[in-house]
């Protein structure tokens, strides 16, 4: 059957009909509220753009944070309304609520290729509700800010994962089609898994061991290569019976650490040497101890530069690269070598005609903070975990929704 497209949709014909798309915006903020990485914005815009200039009447619903269901100011859509306009070349209406009387007279007023961003979704509390006709009551009331010509657009790839009433029941109310960016995304994932060239390898970084546990049991059977850093390295190093000082580690896994490791040895790759500090700070005090002697009373904050001069040395030879999660504290100058070298050996390999691909989140990130070339990579995600979660095997309720006929116009 498959799923529809943007394309599909612009064949159609959009003019003066409206159209909800469902976009990722979730930026970070700093403490004034401005924004620090505009990504998810910049790659929202192609689908956007192409229904404006289409003619369409173009309805945005997207979340900021995590609100917990009901207003917040500083989850506020408004500086992501501001830096949306100036991306598109026009004006951006922001409506001072989800549904409710601003959104529903702004919807009433829309003429062919204006833009209206709703406020925070998540300020409603039906959009994250178990409650299956909690989410149909806001899913309706979404639906009817675009009429029933409208139609329904998934372009936030971040949230697929999530079967909430702006990405998994409003596809059921209306016509529906994969954007620009969870088009792509569907394709790339697909590359990754189906038709991933050999040698493969995944780097894998991180807090917790527990958060990426299923895509390690997953994808370790699979690839040539899965090299482990982050916080999550020092759960592991704990499994092989070396101190980690005060480094994260989560006890609770360390059983399931020295399994996988018992399984997986000539394919799990751990750092040789650390980078640690005598506490969690950019001015910390810090040196390089070989991964078997953190001191008592450090934390290991990077890997150190054998560890990044052995991956290098594996994933610029590999023909595909999935990368999730930094090697260290790259936020802090002190601590970015080793994050900044493994990126820099994805890029080699990219350029050598590797397939390789950045897992979204602080990967993402990473890569703009330390000023890496974005080209450097066949593609970066915008979604951490549906990545992960596709990457797992689960289904994604945003992406089989849309596979599904329900709410398509006999």
């Amino acid at each position: 059957m498959g799923v529809k497209t943007l394309q599909d949709l612009l064949a159609e014909g959009v003019e003066g009909r409206g159209v909800l798309v469902r976009s990722d915006l979730n930026v970070p903020l700093d403490d004034n509220g401005q924004i620090t990485d505009p990504g998810r914005i910049i790659a929202s815009v192609p689908t956007l753009k192409a229904l404006v200039e289409a003619g369409a009447k173009v309805v945005v619903t997207a979340h900021l944070g995590r609100p917990k269901g009901e207003p917040d100011p500083k989850f506020s859509l408004a500086p992501v309304a501001v830096k949306l306009a100036e991306l598109l070349g026009r004006n951006v209406q922001l409506a001072g609520d989800v549904v409710g009387y601003d959104a529903l007279s702004r919807s009433e007023g829309l003429t062919d290729g204006d833009v209206l961003l709703l406020e925070n979704v998540r300020f409603d509390p039906r959009e994250t509700s178990k409650d299956d006709a909690e989410r149909a009551k806001l899913a309706a009331a979404l639906v009817e800010l675009v009429g029933e010509d409208g139609a329904f657009v998934s372009d936030g790839f971040g949230v697929v994962h999530r079967k909430q009433a702006s990405v998994f029941d409003v596809a059921q109310l209306l016509p529906h089609y994969a954007g620009t960016l969870v088009a792509a995304e569907i394709e790339v994932l697909a590359k990754l898994t189906a038709e991933a060239q050999r040698p493969s390898a995944v780097v894998l970084g991180g807090s917790k061991v527990s958060d990426k546990l299923a895509v390690i049991e997953a994808l370790a059977p699979k690839v040539d290569t899965l090299v482990i850093g982050g916080g999550m390295c020092f759960t592991f190093l704990a499994a092989q019976g070396f101190s980690v000082g005060n480094s994260l580690k989560q006890d609770e896994m360390i059983d399931t650490c020295k399994g996988l490791l018992d399984r997986y040895a000539d394919v799990i790759h751990l750092p040789r040497d650390i980078v640690v500090a005598d506490g969690f700070a950019a001015d910390a005090e810090s040196k390089v101890v070989d991964a078997n002697e953190i001191p008592d009373g450090w934390m290991g904050l990077d890997i150190g530069p054998e560890s990044v001069s052995r991956f290098s040395a594996l994933l610029t030879e590999a023909k595909t690269v999935f990368w999730n999660g930094p090697m260290g504290v790259f936020e802090f100058e002190k601590f970015a070598a080793g994050t900044r070298g493994v990126a820099e050996a994805i890029v080699v390999a990219t350029g050598k005609g590797a397939f390789t691909v950045v897992g979204g989140g602080d990967s993402a990130a990473a890569v703009r903070t330390l000023g890496l070339p974005e080209d450097g990579f066949s593609h970066i995600s915008t979604g951490g975990g549906a990545s992960l979660e596709y990457l797992e095997g689960k289904e994604l309720p945003g992406i089989s929704v849309l596979e599904d006929t329900a709410g398509e116009a006999e």
